[in-house]
């Protein structure tokens, strides 16, 4: 039996289980993770050690025990959410008598390829698991110690509850694994994949099974005309430096003209994290001498996604043209005004074409478990079934059950 038909099987025993012991399952997983923090920890070591230190991806690695910690936290929220399953979503009868009931189910197999992140491992699981899915994970070579150590003592505690392990399989991270993933044609129901560029268009190109894609974030913030000086910093430092290794991090600052003389009070706190700024003539003009790490924008400084402590900075002239940048450089992720302005704000908020639109908040708010969703599997930006963070509702779907008394059809 392969790993893809084993997770099938598990997949139909887990979308059966009572959610009480799903809930308590995860719970078990929580408190597993707690008594086991210097396992975790070593694997995660052996994966750090690898890296190199100065690499910003570092800190999507790297567990420790206050991570630890809130990923347990994450897993018993997710827990102790309502089930998404066997929920009616619509409910009606036909002139003719039939009952109609739309009713919420699992997908079945879930998989999901994801990069150097552990606690996607652990997030992934839970939300699955709640919602009565099986999962097959694919993580990346950076992680791969921190994903086998979580992955054996979810499998442990599964097994040690008499449920079964099939339910979370964690595949080689090699290339060809990837391949076999796409390919599962008959037991993988959805492919998830979590990481930059290149991944998400591989998989959108090579699946023969259904996808979603996530994860790529080129993400802005737009200080408009009428944009508060004190906010607009907060929001600034906090939406580029709170994670810079993470997709809703901020890429580029969109300023308008009149508020040029701002600029250097708006990025002044960045000074002190050592972000590198690519800013346009009119916005390099302004900081020269007054801001240490500028560097001239290229054609491709504002449609990169950095992960790192580098910046953009675009000078407009109108919200027009604000609006115009995001439609050609945004990745459909999370964008952000910063505006005293409500006809600009609702504007903003209508005409942007993002899973997520702010305004006068920072976009590190696009996340599963700060929109109580207790976590997430991915942020999607498409717009095909799920958008922007994805949680338990979103990784279920629906079938019709229909109920006669001899009906017959004309």
């Amino acid at each position: 039996m392969t790993p893809f038909e084993a997770a099938k099987r598990a997949a139909a025993q887990v979308a059966l289980l009572p959610d009480t012991e799903r809930a308590a399952a995860l719970e078990a997983v929580a408190d597993a993770l707690d008594a086991q923090h210097d396992g975790l920890l070593s694997a995660n070591a052996e994966d750090l050690a690898r890296m190199d230190p100065q690499n910003p991806l570092c800190d999507r690695l790297r567990l420790s025990p206050e991570r630890l910690e809130g990923i347990a936290a994450d897993m018993r929220h997710v827990a102790a959410l309502p089930s998404p399953l066997g929920r009616t979503l619509e409910d009606r009868t036909l002139p003719n008598g039939l009952r109609l009931r739309k009713v919420s189910v699992p997908f079945g197999v879930v998989g999901v390829i994801y990069e150097a992140r552990p606690n996607v491992t652990f997030d992934v699981f839970s939300l699955c698991f709640k919602s009565g899915n099986a999962c097959i994970l694919k993580g990346g070579s950076d992680a791969d110690a921190s994903n086998r150590a979580a992955v054996a003592l979810i499998r442990s505690v599964l097994a040690q509850r008499g449920l079964p392990e099939d339910a979370v399989t964690l595949l080689p991270p090699t290339h060809e694994a990837v391949g076999e993933l796409l390919g599962a044609v008959g037991c993988v129901d959805l492919v998830i994949p979590r990481g930059g560029r290149r991944l998400i268009d591989y998989v959108r190109d090579h699946a023969r099974v259904p996808c979603i894609e996530t994860g790529a974030g080129v993400v802005n913030t737009y200080f408009d005309a009428a944009g508060d000086l004190d906010t607009g910093r907060r929001i600034v430092f906090n939406a580029k430096t709170r994670r810079v290794s993470v997709c809703n991090a901020l890429d580029c600052l969109i300023i308008h003209r009149s508020r040029l003389a701002d600029l250097p009070a708006l990025v002044a706190p960045l000074a002190d994290k050592q972000v590198l700024l690519y800013a346009d003539d009119a916005a390099r003009s302004v900081l020269r001498e007054r801001y240490p790490l500028l560097e001239s924008a290229t054609a491709d400084s504002f449609g990169t996604e950095w992960m790192d402590y580098k910046m953009a900075v675009k000078t407009v002239d109108s919200l027009d043209e604000a609006l115009a940048h995001i439609a050609r450089f945004g990745s459909g992720h999370s964008e952000s005004i910063v505006t005293a302005d409500p006809a600009a704000a609702a504007r903003f908020q209508a005409e942007v074409d993002a899973a997520c639109v702010y305004v006068n908040a920072p976009t590190s708010f696009t996340d599963g478990a700060q929109f109580g969703l207790g976590a997430e599997i991915g942020i999607s930006t498409q717009k095909l079934g799920a958008r922007g963070p994805m949680g338990l509702a979103e990784i279920t779907t629906y079938k019709w059950l229909i109920d006669g008394n001899g009906q017959t059809r004309p």
